[in-house]
């Protein structure tokens, strides 16, 4: 089993930057995919970013330049940095990581931008 948890989010200004992060606990060797996918009010979750324990990214276009994902392997942590907000970036955004054949999600934090 693999817990993940998220920080970070909040009430944000269009035009300003917040850095979410994600703690991933449990009977974990060694994590290679973890990422970062939101969900808006009425819309279906999307992919924001993902990473592999090489360093290798991928990002949803809406985001691409705006937003940096990055992470620890020793900390089994990941990190969203998001600059340039927008108020479509409002949305609860959800850790994710794929371990052992099996999906696993954080409990979400809501990020709202808005001024």
């Amino acid at each position: 089993q693999v817990q993940l948890v998220e920080s970070g989010g909040g009430l944000v200004q269009p035009g300003g930057s917040l850095r979410l992060s994600c703690i991933a606990s449990g009977s974990i060797f060694s994590i290679n995919r973890m990422g970062w996918y939101r969900q808006a009010p009425g819309k279906q979750r999307e992919l924001v970013a993902t990473i592999f324990s090489g360093g290798v990214t991928n990002y949803a276009d809406s985001v691409k330049g705006r937003f940096t994902i990055s992470r620890d392997n020793a900390k089994n942590s990941v990190y969203l940095q998001m600059n340039s907000l927008k108020s479509e970036d409002t949305a609860v955004y959800y850790c994710w990581t794929y371990y052992v054949r099996s999906d696993y999600w954080g409990q979400g934090t809501q990020v709202t931008v808005s001024s």
